[in-house]
């Protein structure tokens, strides 16, 4: 029988709350989240509360004055005062992460806050060009859905939209290399909407999502200009080498390419470093592992016919 360490969840009785807190910091096997015991850690309510905050100024206009005598030039400002106050210091923290690993040197608190700030302050010079993404996405979203009355809505409503813009923030950090936040920004807006983008995927201009739920985008996709994709379309990887130890390669190139004014239809699957050319199509519930080139049509085989389709010989 196994003799419970002094620090081991079976020690602790109940009510004993110094032998709970000894178990819940006990020091695990596993080398790989030694870290989890160096520092702080970015604080996910924070990160996500200054990333909402950041959404909303995109959409300007729907921000409302606090005080009367208050100009929306100057609640902007305001907010943008706010926000950069808590992001840096959550991206300070991030950026902190590759040396606790011992991938990097460690700096010294005044080049990391300098940095934090620095790259805070690059993400906010990109919200103009993000901005005018928001309304190509909504437009195109109007544009491609007859039960859309008008691109406001797309807007105000559309899960692909908010799940599009997130993403659009999401990669701005991943190219910053900023670790962690760019994932928790990406995985926070798969729980709220279903469409699941990883923050290094590529994605262009005019881009329509139509429904979205049960989308998978991985990481080295790169899709082109007015793409539109519909409901459980995935763009994924057939398959990865792995190293010595069986652990996945990271960082190849292993995702499909989606070229401009490309349609997608609900439930394809298109797998692997594959191009699907400009102007295509590609029908609902396809399984493509191979590129096509421009203005294909791909579909599903035609059924075979037996008799018994929708009651012959009933």
């Amino acid at each position: 029988m196994r003799r419970a360490s002094s620090h081991s969840p079976e020690s602790a009785v109940a009510g004993d709350h110094a032998a709970l807190a000894a178990a819940l910091m006990a020091p695990g096997d596993a080398v790989e989240f030694q870290a989890l015991r160096i520092g702080n850690w970015p604080d996910r309510t924070a990160v996500l509360s200054s990333i909402d905050r950041l959404h909303r100024l995109l959409i300007a206009e729907t921000l409302h004055a606090t005080t009367a005598d208050e100009s929306p030039e100057q609640r902007i400002e305001r907010e943008l005062g706010e926000i950069e106050v808590v992001l840096a210091a959550q991206i300070r923290l991030a950026i902190e992460f590759p040396a606790r690993l011992g991938e990097e040197v460690a700096q010294d608190a005044g080049t990391l806050d300098a940095r934090a700030r620095r790259l805070t302050r690059e993400l906010f010079v990109q919200l103009p060009r993000l901005r005018e993404r928001v309304f190509e996405d909504a437009h195109a979203a109007w544009h491609g859905d007859p039960s859309c009355r008008h691109p406001i809505e797309a807007l105000y409503a559309f899960p692909g939209i908010f799940a599009v813009t997130r993403h659009r923030i999401a990669n701005i950090l991943y190219h910053f290399q900023v670790p962690l936040l760019p994932r928790l920004i990406a995985e926070n807006a798969h729980h709220r909407t279903g469409i699941d983008i990883h923050p290094g995927a590529t994605i262009g201009r005019e881009f329509f999502i139509d429904h979205g739920t049960g989308i998978v985008i991985g990481e080295t996709a790169m899709v082109g200009n007015r793409v539109t994709l519909y409901q459980g379309v995935t763009l994924g990887a057939k398959s990865f080498p792995v190293d010595a130890e069986g652990r996945p390669v990271k960082g190849l190139a292993r995702h499909p390419i989606i070229e401009d004014d490309v349609t997608i239809y609900a439930s394809a699957t298109v797998l692997g470093r594959v191009t699907v050319g400009r102007g295509s199509v590609i029908g609902g519930n396809v399984w493509l592992t191979h590129s096509v080139p421009p203005n294909s049509r791909v579909s599903q085989a035609e059924p075979v016919q037996t008799g018994f389709e929708h009651g012959a010989g009933i």
